[in-house]
């Protein structure tokens, strides 16, 4: 196959598996992208996975990426709290929940880290615009609930203080009717007391 009709058929995907080329082209020789890689064409994300190496990599983009090379999974935890503007900027991976196990990828396009979640606690995210397609990320009182509840330990004011939670717009950021019809889903007592105490740091600060 031609690499310009190779690219017509799968740059709109944004990035592509080594299956989703099988599925459109049954006979494709596979070291064909080893090949086009070598010659800079292509960039190898994880074992399988692809993306064109010109493609302009937006956070919304790396969020997409995320979601595609381990699924299920949704932007949450710092990089949601970030994106939302609940913590300050500065957040080195990308970090996801997922219901499969918990996994880490460093790429040559960035670090990708995931966190287990049982499959029943896998909702409250929304889809955003990339630019071919939609990335999953977690509301804004999601991905508090999802932080607080795989670190147990964070229970004290001091230990919120270091969070960097951005006090101000916090209270027009989180919705709390939202955050407590999804805290009632965790079905979790330590949760739903830590959630108190952070609301009340919050308030007190």
């Amino acid at each position: 196959m031609q690499y310009q009709h190779f690219r017509e058929q799968f740059e709109p995907l944004g990035v592509f598996s080594v299956n989703d080329v099988l599925k459109t082209e049954k006979h494709f020789d596979s070291k064909q992208l080893v090949w086009w890689q070598d010659k800079g064409y292509l960039r190898k994300i994880i074992n399988r996975w692809y993306c064109f190496a010109d493609i302009k990599l937006s956070e919304q983009e790396l969020f997409f990426i995320a979601n595609k090379i381990y699924s299920p999974s949704y932007i949450s935890f710092e990089s949601a709290l970030s994106r939302h503007g609940l913590i300050p900027e500065g957040v080195y991976s990308i970090t996801s929940a997922t219901s499969l196990k918990t996994n880490s990828f460093k790429t040559p396009i960035g670090s990708f880290s995931y966190r287990h979640l049982k499959p029943e606690l896998m909702f409250g995210y929304k889809l955003i615009p990339t630019d071919n397609s939609q990335a999953k990320l977690a509301e804004p009182e999601k991905a508090i609930l999802d932080y607080l509840y795989l670190n147990q330990k964070i229970n004290t004011p001091d230990e919120f203080f270091e969070l960097r939670i951005n006090v101000d717009p916090f209270e027009t950021i989180i919705t709390k009717k939202h955050l407590y019809s999804y805290l009632a889903l965790f079905k979790n007592k330590s949760l739903e007391s830590r959630v108190g105490a952070l609301l009340k740091f919050i308030k007190n600060a």
